[in-house]
């Protein structure tokens, strides 16, 4: 006896209830390639294309390329700094109670080793020219220390005589407070003194003072006004300016100091007085009658 067929299928017997419905193809595993096998071999050994660039003909290149990257600024405070000017800051040149003064020397002498005025300048409080002239020393000059003083021979043809400089600098800061740096060097080659209640030394003034140490024109100026000067040749009128700056930022300050100081050696010297007085047993007020 034959053994029954297997039961259909519902896909089968779907099938056979619609006779002209075609069953899905199934759908191809993935990662089967269905190049022929020689194409495939043959496109592995050709070149692959290079990747594009922006060379080749201008209508092929984009019209706005890229910027390329902007060079790296300085700081911020390095620019500020370097465009710090040392300029006057009113137009009176007329002047004040306080100048400030600069020399530049040259070197006369066995060897020029011996230093003379070559020029001399004067600024007012506002930092303006009051007086400004080149010297001709009794001396010969033998070295004129240009790669700092700035004098030139050129310079001798317009210059006054040594003793005419000094009467008018003399005239002018008499009665005056003398500010400046390093103030010993400018009065010993202009062979002049000054009262030192008058004199404003940004050289000596305790609160410039580094370790006790002095320090230099250049270096203040750097520090307290934020200018540089003094990169190459010296010129007068600059340095003589930055002083004048530096007294006026610390004017206040620097004043109330100084009457104190004098004050108290004022009372210093009285008291020195008095105990000398006791020790000879005369008395201060009576006068001394020489016979």
């Amino acid at each position: 006896m034959a053994s029954p067929p297997p039961p259909a299928t519902a896909a089968a017997a779907a099938a056979a209830a619609n006779p002209k419905r075609k069953p899905k193809p199934k759908p191809k595993a993935a990662g089967v390639s269905t190049l022929n096998p020689n194409w495939a071999q043959l496109q592995s050994k050709l070149p692959r294309p290079a990747a594009a660039t922006t060379l080749g003909k201008r209508k092929h290149r984009p019209d706005h390329p890229s910027p390329s990257p902007a060079p790296t600024e300085p700081a911020a405070e390095e620019a500020a700094a370097a465009e710090v000017k040392l300029v006057p800051t009113s137009d009176d040149t007329s002047l004040t109670k306080a100048v400030a003064v600069d020399c530049e020397m040259v070197g006369v002498g066995a060897g020029g080793s011996k230093s003379a005025l070559g020029r001399v300048t004067l600024v007012n409080s506002w930092g303006n020219v009051v007086y400004d002239e080149y010297t001709r020393p009794v001396e010969r000059i033998v070295d004129y220390r240009t790669h700092i003083s700035g004098i030139r021979p050129k310079h001798m043809n317009k210059a006054k005589d040594f003793w005419v400089v000094q009467k008018d600098v003399a005239e002018l800061i008499k009665g005056r407070i003398l500010v400046g740096h390093a103030l010993h060097h400018d009065l010993k080659v202009l062979l002049l003194g000054h009262p030192k209640k008058d004199i404003r030394d940004t050289s000596e003034y305790e609160v410039f003072r580094r370790e006790g140490k002095r320090r230099s024109l250049k270096d203040l100026t750097a520090q307290v006004l934020g200018a540089k000067i003094q990169q190459k040749e010296h010129c007068p009128i600059e340095d003589a300016r930055a002083a004048m700056f530096i007294y006026n930022k610390h004017k206040k300050v620097w004043e109330k100091n100084m009457k104190e100081q004098f004050r108290f050696r004022k009372k210093l010297k009285k008291r020195g007085k008095k105990k000398s007085a006791e020790g000879s047993g005369n008395d201060p007020n009576v006068p001394t009658v020489l016979l």
